[in-house]
């Protein structure tokens, strides 16, 4: 879509829709927070439970991106599927509007970055991949261990050490 003639520009984003979609599909598997914390202001009834006020909730959002109630084959990487072409998650997006997908919450307290954040993740992901072949160092036949460790926000178990090969030559800079 964009040629090797120049970089990938913001303008260019609308038009790279399976770009988006690997996006999308990234935080359903790896929200950028696995728990989402929210307090109580009034007395409630979620699924059968009584909350009283001022309790505070934990909302998995890890879970959430993997329930196969919403997802098919919830723990296969599959963009298409925010496409239409997999799994009805086509009208699905990262805002908070569906529950099933909230990588960065909902409401009133969903994080005030996540517009600049899809547009920095999307264009950096695009420029990545345009001007560089990736070669992934200590895999086993190039496949990327995305096993999870132990920690607040998910580490990989495993580092990820990669070397950029240039792809364009010359670079353009414009």
């Amino acid at each position: 879509m964009v040629g090797r003639g120049r970089v990938v520009r913001e303008s260019d984003i609308p038009s790279l829709p399976y770009l988006q979609s690997v996006v999308k599909e990234t935080l359903r598997l790896h929200p950028t927070a696995p728990l989402i914390v929210r307090k109580s202001t009034q007395h409630c009834k979620i699924a059968g439970y009584d909350i009283p006020p001022n309790t505070h909730v934990f909302v998995n959002a890890w879970s959430l991106g993997r329930d196969p109630d919403y997802w098919d084959h919830p723990l296969d990487f599959r963009p298409e599927r925010f496409m239409g072409v997999d799994g009805g998650g086509a009208v699905v997006d990262v805002k908070g509007q569906h529950f099933q997908l909230l990588p960065f919450g909902s409401g009133r307290r969903g994080c005030p970055g996540a517009p600049l954040a899809m547009q920095v993740i999307q264009l950096a992901m695009a420029a990545m991949v345009q001007c560089f072949e990736w070669r992934v160092e200590g895999e086993e036949g190039g496949v990327v261990d995305m096993s999870e460790g132990v920690g607040l926000t998910l580490p990989k178990a495993k580092p990820l050490v990669c070397t950029p090969v240039p792809r364009l030559s010359p670079m353009p800079v414009a």
